[in-house]
């Protein structure tokens, strides 16, 4: 496989791959071009104030009384204007669905927890804990191999 970048100023950027066949490693290439188009901060407001909120401090998005929050590394919720489904399209691959209503910042995961029910929650580093559905563990466990 050969690798080259060229850097020019003066032309738009592209990324062309040429492959034999499609891939885990060219879904993966896709994913990273297409979702480096997504600022690193999201619009966030405060009661009255608008801010921008850096998606590194995002511990996760949640659906609460049918209106969209971000939780930050401080467990503070801030209301985004976005729908879930819209946010999740251009998030980057480590914000990851872990129930219906909410997409976790894995790099901010702390561990996976059983409940006496038989369900799993997840604890975020910020003490937030939210459930994981069946359904979205099962791809979890996939995706780590566990």
């Amino acid at each position: 496989m050969k690798f080259k970048l060229i850097v020019d100023p003066d032309k738009e950027e592209e990324v062309v791959v040429t492959a034999h066949a499609r891939s885990p490693l060219t879904d993966r290439l896709e994913q990273i071009v297409t979702q480096s188009a997504f600022s690193d901060r999201i619009a966030a407001y405060d009661e009255d104030e608008m801010l921008m909120l850096p998606l590194q401090q995002i511990e996760c998005i949640s659906v609460l009384d049918g209106k969209t929050y971000a939780i930050d590394t401080q467990n503070r919720r801030f209301r985004l204007k976005a729908r879930l489904h819209e946010l999740e399209e251009k998030l980057p691959a480590h914000f990851i669905r872990i129930n219906k209503s909410t997409i976790a910042n894995e790099l901010r995961l702390k561990k996976f927890t059983p409940s006496f029910s038989g369900a799993v929650d997840a604890v975020f580093q910020c003490g937030h804990i939210e459930y994981v559905s069946r359904r979205c563990f099962a791809v979890i466990k996939r995706r780590y191999h566990l």
